[in-house]
């Protein structure tokens, strides 16, 4: 069911989706979201660099958001129509960046808490916030170039998940989590580095959805907060009770959430040419609340 780069619904009626996982996942964090979708859509779940499934980074250049979004892309010129981006932290990141890319490809942008951490250098109360998590990403740098594997990975996962998160994985999972960690500073690289500015995103007029956790962390809580602002038809939903892993530890009310935003668009639209005009791009519909 699984391959290197998606997860495939057997049929896509309603258009295709392209669902990007967070750091240290994989394609099969959006299994219960495609079992929910159903065969009606086209769920694709493109990994990222450094995944068991997917070659590491070649280390050919500086590493960007733009490498990782190269499939995301790729995806979304493979088909005649517009298409449905979902990203969660990290992905939500890559999702951000592959949409400023094809602007009047997407339909609908469903981001939970995406680490677009370059913002906090632009947005009002952002200072402190961006020495937070640059705190975090020099801890788990440290970590990586000391060779403490698992003290970074513990750090890492306490953080986006809450003390004790590390402690309470089995072992499988924590072995898997250390074989990712050196992709882990590239990452917070490309997101603190990226170059996009806050007035791009106006560009991005498809139907957005901001969900984060009631008890979103700092730097994510203040992006997800901010965004709706900067995009031009934008709301937010926040999940009770859930925190920055949402997606999988409330699984089934983010999916429920996603689906919702998904229904509020209706037969998928035609394809608009990348350069179209604003007279020229089919405005989607709101989304029903």
């Amino acid at each position: 069911m699984y391959s290197d780069d998606v997860f495939r619904a057997q049929q896509h009626q309603s258009g295709r989706v392209i669902a990007l996982h967070c750091s240290g996942s994989d394609a099969r964090q959006w299994r219960q979201l495609g079992e929910r979708l159903g065969a009606r859509w086209e769920l694709l779940t493109p990994e990222h660099y450094g995944c068991m499934d997917t070659a590491p980074w070649t280390g050919t250049l500086a590493f960007t958001l733009a490498d990782e979004a190269t499939r995301t892309i790729a995806l979304i010129d493979a088909t005649d129509r517009n298409v449905h981006l979902i990203g969660h932290s990290y992905g939500g990141g890559v999702a951000l960046h592959a949409a400023l890319m094809r602007p009047n490809r997407v339909e609908t942008l469903t981001l939970y808490e995406p680490s677009a951490f370059h913002l906090l250098r632009q947005i009002h109360a952002g200072t402190d916030a961006l020495a937070e998590i640059s705190a975090i990403a020099r801890l788990t740098g440290d970590g990586v170039m000391s060779g403490d594997y698992q003290g970074a990975a513990a750090a890492f996962i306490d953080y986006w998940g809450g003390s004790g998160a590390w402690a309470a994985m089995r072992p499988a999972l924590q072995t898997a989590l250390m074989r990712w960690l050196p992709k882990a500073p590239l990452e917070f690289a490309a997101l603190i580095g990226a170059r996009a500015e806050a007035s791009d995103y106006a560009r991005l007029r498809g139907s957005t959805l901001i969900i984060r956790g009631e008890h979103a962390p700092g730097p994510t809580r203040l992006i997800a907060e901010a965004l709706p602002a900067l995009l031009p038809n934008a709301r937010v939903a926040v999940v009770a009770g859930a925190g920055h892993m949402g997606p999988l530890t409330h699984a089934s009310e983010v999916n429920a959430i996603i689906c919702r935003h998904l229904a509020g668009a209706q037969s998928p639209c035609p394809h608009v040419p990348l350069h179209a005009t604003p007279t020229q791009r089919h405005d989607p519909p709101r989304p029903v609340r």
